[in-house]
């Protein structure tokens, strides 16, 4: 069992006792859920933003601790000014040290869109993704069947919240598209193995229709790394933890932008 299918599993219990807890009513009933959302597209094509999605991540399964001495609203915040076009929060307890209200911490000092960075793999997680204030859901095409993805994708878009698909090679690509989705993202991390490499982007890059945003995830270090993904047609850059091992993040990506 790799580490992915050791996540999956206990997400799948840690959904059951959430569902025990909370209700699907008591979920609709949050001051978030009839509010409108922020468009991830139009946030991550604005000329005065970056294209970045800055994200706020305590661990990794890989690297152990990053950074928990900081607080996701200095940090987010922090992100936005520096010209963020959205935040990632993890929300996964377990392996990441994150937590669902550092969600809603961020949402309460930032209005650029949130996504909410999770192992989605039930109906429950997407409403409860609008109930703490996200604007944009992760859906993991490795974990998921292709009816998964149409039914979570349809169900997000029903509630306003915009849908980023994440792909690790042409095989999950080709059998998970369709036209709920907003963006293809592509991780270039294994997540079977967690070893990294930015190729992976550029070979998946032609093969992502043109309707859809072009987000390039993980190992991304280097400001000229942004710079050939733009010209291959990226649009997004989902950057942690180059900023988050820094003791200021929000000043990290503030010196990498410049260099832009």
């Amino acid at each position: 069992m790799n580490i992915l299918d050791k996540i999956v599993a206990h997400k799948k219990s840690e959904v059951a006792a959430a569902k025990k807890r909370f209700s699907y009513m008591f979920l609709e009933e949050s001051e978030y859920f009839t509010c409108p959302t922020h468009s991830f597209k139009e946030f991550l094509t604005a000329p005065d933003r970056t294209g970045i999605i800055a994200e706020f991540k305590r661990k990794s399964p890989s690297k152990g601790v990053i950074n928990d001495d900081v607080k996701v609203e200095d940090v987010t915040m922090g992100y936005n000014a520096a010209g963020a076009s959205a935040l990632s929060v993890l929300t996964d307890n377990h392996f990441f040290m994150g937590r669902k209200r550092d969600l809603t911490k961020a949402r309460l000092v930032n209005q650029i869109p949130l996504l909410r960075k999770d192992f989605m793999i039930d109906e429950y997680q997407i409403v409860e993704a609008k109930a703490i204030g996200a604007d944009v859901i992760l859906l993991i095409a490795a974990i998921l069947s292709p009816e998964q993805i149409r039914t979570f994708a349809a169900l997000a878009k029903s509630l306003g919240l915009s849908v980023l698909l994440e792909v690790h090679n042409l095989e999950e690509l080709e059998r998970s598209i369709e036209s709920n989705l907003d963006a293809i993202g592509v991780n270039n991390r294994n997540l079977a193995d967690f070893t990294v490499s930015v190729e992976t982007s550029y070979q998946l890059a032609k093969h992502i229709p043109e309707e859809f945003l072009k987000i390039s995830e993980s190992a991304i270090s280097n400001p000229q790394t942004i710079k050939e993904l733009k010209q291959a047609g990226f649009n997004g850059f989902l950057i942690g933890e180059n900023f988050m091992k820094e003791a200021d993040p929000g000043k990290a990506m503030a010196e990498f932008v410049k260099e832009l």
